[in-house]
């Protein structure tokens, strides 16, 4: 398992997450009037999201688990073979689910919303981290 890989791409998104939290408003009104900080916000929350795709995508290839059609074959195979608990696997989803609302309607994309579910969400990252790499300990056990 390429876990130096797996690694570096965690410390992306501790870099990102620590950028969000460095620039993230206290409220709601404060966020709103951020114009290109926001942006940027949206942007590392999407990145990181794409990271943590990019570290499922290597486990499924290192562990040869099947060439998936897509990022929910991913994340059902990694289930399957419980490198993912139901639970994982579910925050995983809203995270990509976010991912996509941020890519693909970026322009309509509602900030209040979009604030909540960085603030309610943003700490999710660290227990991607922390689950997957002690699967990946126990794993070289």
């Amino acid at each position: 398992m390429k876990v130096e890989h797996i690694i570096a791409k965690f410390d992306q998104i501790r870099e990102n997450i620590q950028l969000i939290e460095k620039n993230l408003s206290k409220s709601f009104v404060e966020f709103e009037k951020l114009g290109i900080v926001k942006d940027g916000i949206y942007k590392r929350y999407e990145y990181s999201v794409e990271l943590v795709i990019d570290i499922l995508s290597l486990i499924n290839a290192e562990l040869k688990l099947g060439i998936p059609n897509g990022t929910s074959d991913i994340i059902d195979q990694l289930l399957k073979n419980e490198i993912l608990d139901e639970g994982l696997a579910d925050i995983i989803r809203g995270m990509k689910g976010f991912r996509n609302i941020l890519v693909h309607r970026y322009g309509k994309l509602e900030d209040k919303l979009a604030y909540k579910i960085i603030v309610e969400n943003l700490s999710d990252f660290q227990i991607v981290e922390n689950q997957i790499m002690t699967v990946l300990r126990k794993m070289q056990e």
